[in-house]
């Protein structure tokens, strides 16, 4: 776990928003026609929408959160999906309340 990169990403309010809503994809999301369920995670398009920033924008803030490993992609067809590193989060929780 690379924690200045964790740091980083959520030194952002938009990808701190994004882990939040990806934490309860049922609440903060409308349901996937594409797979009809959240198993996978969101798919970009879905958190483009929802953050009303541009995909360019949201990619890149999306491959950030990535290189921390705080999300996971998983690709279907043409579309990636994303969800939380649960583990990863844990992790730097846990190192957070250690380390402070």
């Amino acid at each position: 776990m690379e924690i200045i990169e964790i740091y980083k990403a959520l030194s952002n309010e938009t990808r701190l928003n994004i882990l939040k809503w990806l934490k309860d994809p049922e609440a903060n999301f409308r349901p996937h026609a594409e797979l009809g369920h959240f198993n996978d995670g969101v798919c970009v398009f879905h958190i483009t929408e929802r953050a009303g920033l541009s995909q360019s924008t949201i990619s890149t803030y999306l491959t950030q959160m990535q290189k921390a490993s705080l999300i996971i992609p998983t690709r279907h067809g043409k579309w990636t999906y994303y969800k939380r590193n649960e583990e990863v989060i844990s992790q730097f929780v846990n190192r957070l309340s250690t380390d402070l």
